[in-house]
């Protein structure tokens, strides 16, 4: 049985229609360890299929380590979005409710090989002295 509805997978179809560049969806699993994980393989393997500049690659935590270490996978459920370079974006958990339409909105950034920020927020950004790792919690309510 399918994850998305049809009228959901037509949406995508729709918003999948901006895609730029081929995203690759590497989403890594641990069936017996952490089943939730495999329905997150299942619903990025459904994505995947909703358009041909999208593609999706099984990575299994425990057996493909020098993938998973490549990638910087932590846990999973982990979904990298990987486009014509890799820009960090990593996805960890079941995507559900507002974090599905943000893991769409990831999908549709990484094809274009830049976000929506603003200007002001770019020129902040570009003034920083290091780099960073910022990591954004949420929790289904």
């Amino acid at each position: 049985m399918a994850l998305l509805s049809e009228e959901i997978a037509a949406e995508l179809r729709e918003a999948f229609a901006g895609l730029v560049n081929p995203v690759q969806l590497a989403v890594a699993s641990q069936a017996l360890a952490d089943p939730v994980s495999e329905e997150v393989r299942r619903l990025v393997e459904e994505l995947a299929a909703l358009d041909d500049k999208l593609t999706a690659e099984p990575v299994n935590f425990v057996l493909d380590q020098q993938r998973v270490a490549a990638l910087g996978l932590e846990r999973t459920p982990a979904i990298a979005i990987l486009g014509q370079q890799d820009h960090g974006v990593r996805f960890y958990g079941t995507p559900a409710g507002y974090e599905f339409g943000s893991l769409v909105d990831a999908v549709l950034d990484v094809s274009r090989g830049a976000s929506l920020l603003s200007e002001p927020t770019r020129t902040a950004l570009a003034a920083l002295d290091r780099d960073l790792r910022l990591r954004v919690f949420s929790t289904p309510t």
